[in-house]
Formats: C-alpha cells, sequence, structure tokens
C-alpha cells in the first residue's frame, strides 16, 4: 500500500463525516448533538491537515487517462491555502453554532459545509491542472448551496448568478488546460512554468490570448472585474457565516488558481513585459478603485462588506500582476491578513444582524454601547483593512507598494500605489465610519435606552480570536514573510 494514501484523509474525513449525517438523521436533527459532532469533525480535520502537511509527500490516486493522473502533492502553496481553509472553517464553524439557531435547514447546510471542507483540501493539495479544475468544479457545485441556504426568491437568483459566474469562469480557464496539453512539457504543476518553449515558437500571440483568457476566467472567483457581479449579490443572502467563508476563503480559491496557472504553467518570464501582464495589472486596479468606491456609497451592512472584497481581493490579484518577488509576498501576505480581517468583518456583521436585526449601516447609531466587543472587533478589523500599522495589514500593502515600484511597467509602476493608497483611504470612510457612529452617536443620543446585546461565547471566542490575530500577525509577520519569500524565490 502506498504510504502516501495518508493525503486522502483530510481531503475525505470531511466527506464520509458529512454523507454519515445522513445514516443518522434523527440525532443530527438535534442541535447540540449537531454542534458538537460537526465541532469535532472540523477539528480533527484540522490536526489531519497539520500532519499532512508537516510530512509532505506525492501521491498518483488513478490514470483518467495514460497522460491524465489525478494528482496530489504537497507544495508551498499547498500549505498555505489548506492551513488556511482549516483554520477558517473551524472557526467561522464555531461562530455558526450560535448564529445558525435562527435559520432553517440547519441540517442541510452542515452537511455542505463539511463536503465544501473536503473539496477545498483537495483543491489546495491538487498536484496538476486536471486534479485541480475537478476539485474547482466542485467546490463551486458544493458551496452554492450555502449561498441558497434561506430559499428565498433572492437567494435562489444569488445562487444562479453565483454558479453561472463560476461556470462561465471556469470554462474560460479550462481553454488554458487545452493549450497547455499541447505546448505545455507537462499539466503538473512545475514552479517557473512548464511550457516547451519550442513549441510555442511562432505561437506566443495565441498563447498569450489563452492565458489572459485563463487569469480572467479564474479571476471571476476571485471577484476581479468584469466577472466580479456574483459577490454583492451572494453575500447579503447567505448567512453569515457563509458569507465569511465565502470572502475569506472561497475568493482565495480564485486566487490560487491564478497563482497555479501563472506561476507553475505559463512562467512569469513567458508573460512578463507583454500586453498580457499591462491587461491584467489594470484590470486589478479598475477592481480594486471600483470596488472601494461602491463600499464607500453601499448602506446595506453585508453589501457594503461585499463590495470591499471585490475591492481587498484584486489588492493580492494586483501583487501578483507585478511579477515580482517581493510583490507575490504582499499578495501572499494579503491572502492571509485578508483572510483573517474579511471572515471576522462579516462574523461582525453577522453578530450585529443577529442580536438586533438590523442590516443597513444607517441603524447602527450607538451600537458600539450595546455591544462594545463586537464592535471593539470590528474596529480593529477595519483599521487592519485600512493598513494602519502595526496591523497586519500595513505589512502587506507595504509589500504590494514596493512590488509595484519594482515591477518595471512605466506609468502603472507608480499608478499601483496611487490606487492602493485611493482606495485606502475609501476603506476607512466605509469601516471606520461605522465605529465612529457605533460608538459616539452624539448628544441626541438616548443613553437610556442602552441594553447588552452582546451574543453568546461562540461567536465572542471567533472574533476575538481573529482580532488578536489582525493585529500579532503584523507585529510579528517575519515568519510567514520569509516563507513566502521562499516561494517566490522558485517562481521568479
Amino acid at each position: 500500500m502506498n504510504t502516501n494514501m495518508i493525503l486522502l484523509l483530510p481531503i475525505l474525513f470531511p466527506i464520509v463525516m458529512a454523507l454519515f449525517t445522513l445514516a443518522i438523521k434523527e440525532k443530527f436533527s438535534v442541535r447540540s448533538f449537531r454542534e458538537k459532532y460537526v465541532g469535532v469533525v472540523l477539528f480533527i480535520n484540522l490536526i489531519l491537515v497539520a500532519v499532512v502537511l508537516k510530512n509532505g509527500g506525492r501521491l498518483v490516486l488513478f490514470h483518467l487517462t495514460d497522460s491524465l493522473p489525478i494528482l496530489f502533492n504537497i507544495d508551498g502553496m499547498t500549505i498555505l491555502f489548506t492551513a488556511l481553509v482549516s483554520v477558517m472553517w473551524l472557526l467561522a464553524g464555531i461562530f455558526s453554532f450560535e448564529y445558525m439557531k435562527h435559520e432553517k435547514n440547519n441540517e442541510s447546510y452542515y452537511q455542505f459545509y463539511l463536503l465544501s471542507l473536503g473539496i477545498l483540501v483537495g483543491l489546495g493539495m491538487a498536484g496538476n491542472y486536471m486534479t485541480f479544475y475537478l476539485f474547482y468544479e466542485g467546490m463551486t457545485l458544493l458551496t452554492m448551496p450555502m449561498v441558497l441556504h434561506t430559499r428565498t426568491r433572492e437567494a435562489h437568483a444569488a445562487a444562479l448568478k453565483y454558479l453561472f459566474y463560476s461556470v462561465f469562469g471556469a470554462s474560460l480557464a479550462l481553454i488554458g488546460f487545452f493549450f497547455m496539453s499541447q505546448f505545455g512539457i507537462t499539466t503538473e504543476f512545475t514552479a517557473g512554468g512548464a511550457l516547451d518553449m519550442n513549441k510555442v515558437a511562432g505561437n506566443e500571440g495565441i498563447l498569450l490570448i489563452v492565458a489572459l483568457c485563463t487569469i480572467i476566467g479564474f479571476g471571476a472567483k476571485a471577484g476581479m472585474f468584469p466577472l466580479h457581479g456574483w459577490l454583492p449579490s451572494a453575500h447579503p443572502v447567505a448567512p453569515a457565516p457563509a458569507s465569511a467563508v465565502l470572502s475569506g476563503v472561497i475568493t482565495k480559491a480564485g486566487v490560487l488558481a491564478v497563482v497555479r496557472v501563472v506561476f507553475y504553467q505559463f512562467g512569469a518570464d513567458f508573460l512578463r513585459g507583454t500586453w498580457v501582464q499591462y491587461t491584467w495589472m489594470i484590470l486589478t486596479l479598475m477592481t480594486v478603485f471600483m470596488g472601494s468606491m461602491l463600499a464607500y456609497k453601499e448602506n446595506h451592512f453585508k453589501k457594503r462588506l461585499a463590495y470591499s472584497s471585490v475591492s481587498q481581493v484584486s489588492y493580492v490579484l494586483f501583487g501578483l500582476s507585478t511579477l515580482t518577488p517581493v510583490g507575490m509576498v504582499g499578495a501572499l501576505m494579503h491572502v492571509v491578513f485578508h483572510s483573517v480581517v474579511k471572515d471576522g468583518l462579516f462574523m461582525s456583521a453577522g453578530a450585529v444582524i443577529y442580536k438586533t436585526h438590523h442590516t443597513y449601516v444607517d441603524e447602527l447609531e450607538g451600537l458600539g454601547k450595546h455591544m462594545p466587543i463586537v464592535m471593539w472587533c470590528f474596529t480593529l478589523f477595519g483599521v487592519t483593512l485600512v493598513g494602519i500599522p502595526p496591523t497586519s495589514g500595513f505589512v502587506s500593502k507595504w509589500n504590494l507598494a514596493m512590488g509595484s515600484l519594482h515591477s518595471g511597467c512605466g506609468a502603472l509602476s507608480w499608478i499601483g500605489p496611487v490606487v492602493l493608497l485611493t482606495s485606502a483611504f475609501l476603506t476607512a470612510g466605509y469601516l471606520l465610519s461605522v465605529s465612529i457612529n457605533a460608538f459616539l452617536p452624539g448628544a441626541d443620543f438616548d443613553y437610556s435606552t442602552v441594553e447588552n446585546y452582546e451574543p453568546n461565547k461562540y461567536m465572542t471566542i471567533s472574533l476575538i480570536i481573529l482580532a488578536i490575530l489582525a493585529v500579532v500577525l503584523g507585529m510579528y509577520s517575519t515568519p510567514l514573510e520569509l516563507f513566502f519569500s521562499s516561494i517566490a524565490g522558485t517562481l521568479m
């Protein structure tokens, strides 16, 4: 027996445990049992992921054809993505135990929650284009029910929009697979790229078009313009814990896909200095500014955070588009920091909605008096996302700006930092204004109406852990920076 079969454990365990709930329907319908069951599964899977990542390895499970194996492999990007998924899925799961009490169809929600975890771990471990693509499509199909959860007309519309954008984007990306099969040495993810330059000679033009189509296609999941429209539709209708992982984790699957295609298939050298790089940079900067502006103007609480995600995830894509080591380090650091912060922001919004039923920003005046813990956590997340030192957001944005200045892309080299700075000001406007109104409601506020609306420990523990991480990861960022520098060093 192949000893590397252990790689399958963190993929199969949550999937099997999700399917097993169908055999214990009556028990699983009891909330107290369901919470213990899901919590234990999430915690055990986190341990399994840690063991697998520590041991490393490579596994060819089987062959679809002679040249198309289903392959799993542990590398730096695997460690980043699977560790992030496992930690955030656990914290969002703990938060959901209280939040989901006022929702229906909880059994199916947690079944798909566990199934999605297994698929996402498999996505992170995928060692070639075919394996990655199969898990990528599976991720879309299994996370869509979390958008659809409330079964309302709006939820149906948002779920269909999510499905359409995701499938259309994945179809664009599939073009890349066909061309890599023809012009690549292998479709296995190879640091630095896998193009056969002898075959490429004379076909550079068509391959550049294919590369851009693939980046835009996978960029749909990351919310990059022009395929960003699903995010502001999906988040307002999904339960807050689902919104948290959609923004904090699922969008990063799109980032992972772009990294795999650009740096492990086409190669940074093939794209550097071409019209594809410039177009990609322009699209990301457009998305950064547009998302920030729309968030600034939006009054719906969760929709404001959704537009914020559109902007912030394109910070990551912009850093990658610079095709510089420091830009990539900033991008990968922002993957982690944005996931921590945006999970926390959506959980904070969820706690507010759960306790007060307020869904619009202009209804939150004085809320800091009712929910000080939640709103202080929200404020720390906001400060981090703006990029104020010593929080983690400052560290990643500094590296992103340096990557832009070192990219050698003419005017775009300095336009990038200008757009990032403008977006930071807008971020302060649409997040910190909420905190100011919550804690300083003004002389007209009736303090006699103040009651304690703080949620229970399931919600507050997750929020406090994320708020601490948002600050501490910025103050002690060197280990992460060194790890991501080692990844970038193998790809540039």
